[in-house]
């Protein structure tokens, strides 16, 4: 009873069996005829085998060949989207290396604020140790209070870039992360396909592997292999994106409050040197005032000594006066007239006690004038050690320790 008999391929892959029996030889048909038929059907097989052979052996290579042409397509598609992970990735890395500096910069700015508040406070403080009338709010005590609340401002302002600029250095490094790891997986892909490009029919590390096409319905399209990639690399060129964006900023705050902080210590330090300039003009006005009231004092007392001299020479002459009076009022009976000697001495007594009445009120006057002289010295010295106090204070203190305000370039972080 003859069976069916395999033909062997020259691929694995290919292998068929032919599924036709032949036909048994009749009975009744001699031998010579049933070996006629064995022999034709012998033969039918043979060049049905050597058709099905070369049919399947060139499909089989077609079949190879375009797999092996797509596998190629695939390296070129996944090198491309490689690079561009690449170039992403290292933009990213370029872009946090520069947004990092510009984080230092804010960190050093915030720390040179620091200086231009313990000045201004400083200021304030000492300048609260003024004397007298000159303890008032002037316009030197308006600039540095504009002055403490600017540079609380600018410290708010730095801290709330620099919380950004953390935050977005974090979205930086999140996004080069997640590049890195759809890059390492395109670089294993492109070594699994490379791999698998080079197998031809004379490799010797192949295997036979029944159930890896069941894999198929676990993997994603193509369409969504692309997508993702984009989708990854737009995020990434967002966050790039914003990293310049917020670098430009940290650039323009930094160099605002650089200008502004500069620009108002200018506006403090005019004013603290008109302020000096006008306790100058004043306490050289006082010690003008004073040089006059002093010589004023000097001469009124010499004054007074004078009008004093002047009631003591009035002395004897009235005692004479009045002595001559006195004597002439015990002249006996008719002896006793008002003659023209009485008349005269009472006249002269008369003049005399007026004179010394007017010496005595104009020695008042000059008393009284040299007491108000002495607190009008008074007064100016005070005024005078108010102005030399200050002075000390605003020039010789305050200004002084202002010579230590960070530059421009300090306060712009560099």
């Amino acid at each position: 009873m003859p069976t069916a008999r395999p033909i062997i391929a020259t691929s694995p892959l290919q292998v068929c069996f032919d599924v036709r029996v032949c036909q048994p030889p009749d009975p009744s048909s001699p031998p010579l005829l049933q070996a006629a038929t064995d022999r034709n059907n012998a033969e039918r097989i043979c060049h049905e085998s050597k058709t099905l052979y070369q049919e399947t052996e060139a499909g089989t290579l077609r079949t190879q060949a375009e797999g092996t042409r797509h596998l190629g397509e695939r390296l070129q598609h996944i090198h491309f989207w490689k690079s561009e992970l690449q170039r992403h990735i290292e933009k990213l890395v370029a872009e946090t290396d520069l947004l990092l500096g510009q984080k230092r910069r804010l960190l050093k700015a915030l720390d040179a604020t620091e200086i231009p508040f313990a000045i201004a406070t400083d200021n304030l403080t000492c300048r609260e140790r003024r004397l007298g009338p000159d303890l008032v709010k002037d316009g030197v005590e308006e600039e540095l209070l504009k002055e403490v609340e600017l540079i609380r401002s600018i410290q708010a302002l730095l801290k709330r870039t620099l919380s950004q600029a953390v935050n977005q250095i974090k979205c930086n490094r999140d996004a080069k992360q997640t590049l890195e790891l759809d890059w390492s997986d395109k670089y294993q892909a492109y070594s699994l396909d490379d791999q698998c490009g080079r197998y031809n029919n004379m490799s010797t590390d192949t295997q036979y592997h029944p159930n890896s096409d069941n894999l198929q319905d676990q993997l994603c399209n193509r369409d969504a292999w692309v997508s993702f990639t984009q989708d990854n690399l737009s995020v990434a060129q967002r966050e790039e994106q914003a990293s310049v964006e917020l670098r430009l900023l940290v650039e323009r705050v930094l160099q605002e409050t650089a200008e502004d902080l500069r620009v108002q210590c200018s506006n403090v330090d005019q004013a603290f040197s008109q302020r000096c300039l006008q306790l100058t003009e004043a306490k050289t006005q006082l010690q003008l005032h004073l040089t006059q009231i002093l010589d004023q004092i000097g001469a009124q007392e010499r004054n007074i000594v004078s009008l004093q001299q002047a009631l003591y020479d009035k002395e004897a002459p009235l005692r004479v006066a009045q002595s001559r009076l006195h004597q002439r009022s015990h002249r006996p009976h008719m002896e006793l007239c008002r003659d023209n000697p009485q008349f005269s001495l009472v006249g002269e007594a008369g003049q005399i006690s007026q004179t010394m009445s007017s010496l005595q009120q104009q020695l008042s006057a000059a008393r009284s004038s040299l007491s108000h002289l002495e607190e009008s010295r008074m007064v100016l010295e005070k005024d005078i050690g108010c102005k030399t106090h200050s002075l000390l204070i605003d020039r010789d203190k305050c200004m002084s320790h202002r010579t230590r305000y960070p530059s421009i370039i300090a306060l712009s972080g560099y």
